[in-house]
């Protein structure tokens, strides 16, 4: 066997557990050796990036587009026979463009963390865990294995929030633990019962036997009936999941978690592991419950409105750099989810769209939008928390009001602030413009037609208001941190320490401004990946 054709079976394999190899030699290290436990993690960290950057080339020469017929880099081995659980493993175009995304945020992340001098060799191999769990439920075609991987991330970053973050890490960690996990206890019943009544865990299989299951009524457990059964578990789903985007009113762990975590912490929650509950609505609810999805498509569309407006409010009334970023990612996020709530009411293969096909693509507009919304966010948020965090390190506060005209002492910092803020605003040229008018333009023509229910484009004009004051908070953040006479107070909480961002964090920034920019003006290399798998959905 060549090492071509043992990269080609065992990628995917490689690229989700080196990471935590990784984090096992780096708990080896000595203690005291600690710019070497550094450099360890960052090394585990980029092997994995280098693995997923091959995938890619070899995923664009030949993609797998449908995960029912066949995901690419697929590999099945048995894992739990005694209730038919397989480690099975796949990438389609959505999860090689998520992969991908947290193979690029994660080392970002590590060098980020170079200032870190409390249980080093402990704080990197959390770091390198967390990867791995999170690239894990990206790949998983297996639904226990999935929810393995899904509670595998749950861990590490309460660690890393209630170790290394800020003066309220207890009270955070601890609600980011209880929301988790309240939404993790039924999602786990769920999955036992789909697993156990259909006899297999294998997603390929579900997604073609769980929509049909109960078609001629039929009671479980003596008691109820199939249908009611059904509704149950894609509730139990869908607060999983509402929780982890998260969807308003779920979201109140989110800005507590963001405050208090370290920077790195921050980057990765808002970068990827904000984007499992969205991918989990896109693998699991979509396929495994049309019927439900399509019923709950109309309040899920006002959940994701009332997210953009109402977040974007509070963004723009914080005093706190870092609680205005954390508000913002559930504002942007709330464009996801009208998006979802679009492709649910279309359905798996249009099987709804009464529209003649109308709405059958404008939903598949929209759901590409959403999943390049996703990469676009993820990419944003980071530059964003990075930027605060840098500040936070130079000045230890976070409270607008004690900074302003910074850009006189920190030319770099604010050019770099500037670019991250508008890529987030969504001007045109960068990476946020492009997703959330992809979402726009296909939400607000689902439902417009004679055929269809004018929920979509009702919510889309209302969440113009969002979009107004997202203008607004990301100008108001640019003004208090930046603009203005230089305060003399964040000069002396410096301690005569130069306020000017430098080599370390520059060569962190480059790769997510770069990537700002090329997804701003050419945004078909990541885009005809992800529409590919997008149009076997829903066509």
């Amino acid at each position: 066997m060549t090492l071509e054709q043992f990269l080609r079976e065992n990628i995917i394999t490689l690229v989700t557990f080196l990471p935590f190899l990784g984090g096992g030699i780096v708990m080896l290290l000595p203690a005291n050796a600690k710019t070497l436990t550094r450099w360890v993690a960052l090394v585990a960290s980029l092997v994995p990036l280098g693995l997923a950057l091959l995938m890619w080339v070899w995923f664009n020469q030949d993609p797998c587009h449908n995960v029912i017929a066949g995901a690419c880099f697929e590999q099945q081995l048995t894992w739990f026979p005694l209730v038919n659980a397989s480690y099975h493993v796949g990438v389609d175009g959505i999860s090689m463009a998520m992969v991908l995304l947290t193979t690029i945020l994660t080392p970002l992340a590590i060098l980020m963390s170079w200032d870190i001098e409390d249980r080093v060799r402990l704080y990197m191999g959390l770091f390198l865990t967390l990867e791995m769990g999170m690239l894990g439920v990206f790949v998983s075609l297996d639904l226990l294995l999935w929810f393995v991987f899904w509670e595998f991330g749950l861990v590490p970053m309460y660690f890393l929030i209630y170790i290394w973050g800020s003066d309220n890490r207890e009270y955070a960690s601890f609600k980011f633990m209880i929301y988790t996990m309240a939404g993790s206890l039924g999602l786990l019943l769920s999955v036992q019962l789909i697993g156990l009544t259909m006899g297999t865990f294998d997603l390929t299989e579900l997604m073609m036997l769980w929509p049909e299951f109960g078609a001629e009524g039929g009671t479980l457990f003596g008691v109820l009936g199939v249908g009611v059964v059904k509704t149950i578990v894609f509730l139990m789903f869908v607060l999983a999941f509402a929780i982890k985007i998260p969807i308003w009113p779920f979201h109140t762990w989110l800005p507590d978690a963001h405050t208090e975590a370290p920077t790195a912490g921050s980057m990765i929650l808002a970068g990827v592991l904000l984007k499992l509950g969205a991918y989990g609505f896109i693998r699991l609810v979509l396929p495994l419950f049309p019927l439900e999805a399509r019923a709950f498509a109309p309040a899920l569309a006002v959940l994701g409105m009332l997210g953009i407006v109402l977040t974007a409010y509070a963004s723009f009334g914080q005093t706190d750099f870092k609680r205005l970023v954390a508000y913002s990612s559930v504002n942007h996020m709330g464009w996801v989810v009208l998006a979802l709530a679009a492709a649910a009411w279309v359905g798996m293969g249009s099987q709804f769209d009464a529209s003649g096909g109308v709405d059958q693509l404008n939903a598949t507009i929209a759901l590409n939008g959403a999943v390049l919304q996703m990469f676009n966010h993820g990419i944003s948020a980071a530059a964003m928390f990075a930027l605060v965090g840098m500040m936070y390190h130079r000045l230890h506060t976070r409270d607008l009001t004690k900074m302003g005209g910074l850009w006189a002492v920190a030319p770099i910092y604010g050019g770099i602030m500037i670019f991250s803020s508008m890529a987030s605003l969504g001007l045109p040229g960068l990476n946020g413009f492009v997703s959330e008018f992809m979402v726009v333009r296909g939400v607000w023509a689902v439902g417009a037609g004679e055929m269809a229910v004018p929920i979509f484009p009702i919510m889309i004009g209302i969440s113009m208001l969002g979009l107004l004051f997202t203008g607004a908070y990301i100008l108001k953040g640019i003004r208090t941190v930046l603009l203005g006479p230089l305060n003399e107070d964040a000069v002396d909480m410096a301690h005569g320490h130069s306020l000017e961002i430098n080599l370390r964090e520059t060569i962190a920034m480059v790769p997510l401004l770069a990537l700002m920019l090329v997804l701003g003006v050419f945004p078909a290399w990541l885009l005809s990946v992800i529409n590919g798998t997008v149009t076997e959905m829903l066509f």
